[in-house]
């Protein structure tokens, strides 16, 4: 099938590779959001799917808005078969929707109907879901709402962050898009409507929802800092200045009575009181500076037992 691809960030960039891959389809086009400032210049940049687009040397649209008539009017000359789609980052019109002959498929990092929204990996390591997966379906005007045409499962880890699910997932993912393609264009695939019952929305994580709160239980604050990395990233407040916490160990028991955001520092170790019981902080990033493993960060800040983080 001649198609044409959408998609934006890195995380989209293992499905395009497939399907310039497959020999039974060709990438005719791909759709991605408009360069954008980025670094400490604020120069423009583009995105990690049109720099791949370019250097395969396929034609790169970047419309402001996929409404736009001369986006749309340009789709239609390329008069693709499918559009397939992976964290493309912009809402698609019904007056889009209609112009490739088998209408656009998005990959989608959750076992739908569960997760619908722009941050379905996250949630699930946040829920503390023992298994999510990637699912393909037909885009229809509603949130995630199309018929699925297949799925992929994947286990969630005790200590995986998004960053490292959605890693495996968009490997995983990308193999299934392939496939969905493949039963689209001989006819043997067609979509199924998703259940009624299981829906769960995922909406886009803020900065403030990263913030830990060291009066929920251990466990709590793991999967906080696990599902908020490496975006938006989890954090505290420490003398004034916002602290991000990169990862903790929250299965020792045995650690120091303390209180809710109290800390304990040993020459090898800080910990940081919960809900219930102490977690051990593993890496942190103060304001300003490079990732660093906590006790470097204590020993450096002159941190004693009986700060408090969360002030």
């Amino acid at each position: 099938m001649r198609l044409v691809f959408a998609g934006t960030p890195e995380v989209a960039v293992p499905a395009l590779d497939a399907l310039i891959a497959s020999d039974r389809h060709e990438v005719v086009a791909v759709v991605t959001r408009p360069d954008a400032p980025a670094g400490r210049g604020r120069r423009l940049v583009a995105s990690p799917v049109a720099e791949r687009a370019q250097e395969a040397g396929i034609e790169i649209l970047k419309p402001a808005r996929p409404r736009d008539a001369d986006f749309q009017a340009r789709l239609r000359e390329i008069a693709p078969d499918c559009c397939p789609v992976v964290a493309y980052g912009a809402l698609l019109p019904k007056s889009a929707l209609g112009i490739p002959a088998n209408g656009w498929v998005n990959l989608h990092f959750s076992l739908l109907p569960a997760w619908r929204g722009a941050a379905p990996v996250q949630h699930a390591v946040l829920a503390g879901d023992e298994v999510t997966g990637a699912a393909t379906f037909q885009i229809e005007e509603g949130l995630d709402s199309g018929p699925v045409f297949g799925v992929v499962t994947e286990e969630i880890r005790p200590t995986d962050t998004s960053g490292d699910l959605l890693t495996r997932l968009a490997f995983a993912g990308a193999g299934l898009l392939v496939a969905t393609m493949d039963g689209i264009e001989d006819g043997t695939l067609h979509p199924v409507p998703q259940p009624a019952e299981g829906i769960s929305l995922a909406p886009k994580i803020e900065v403030e929802d990263a913030k830990v709160d060291w009066t929920a239980p251990a466990l709590r604050v793991d999967r906080v800092i696990r599902g908020c990395a490496p975006a938006p990233g989890a954090w505290t407040v420490f003398r004034g200045e916002r602290l991000k916490l990169m990862s903790v160990s929250a299965a020792d028991h045995t650690g120091p009575e303390l209180a809710p955001g109290e800390l304990a520092v040993t020459k090898k170790a800080v910990y940081a009181g919960t809900g219930s019981h102490a977690v051990e902080l593993l890496w942190v990033q103060p304001q300003g500076k490079k990732p660093m493993k906590a006790a470097d960060w204590a020993r450096g800040a002159r941190i004693a037992t009986g700060g408090r983080l969360g002030d």
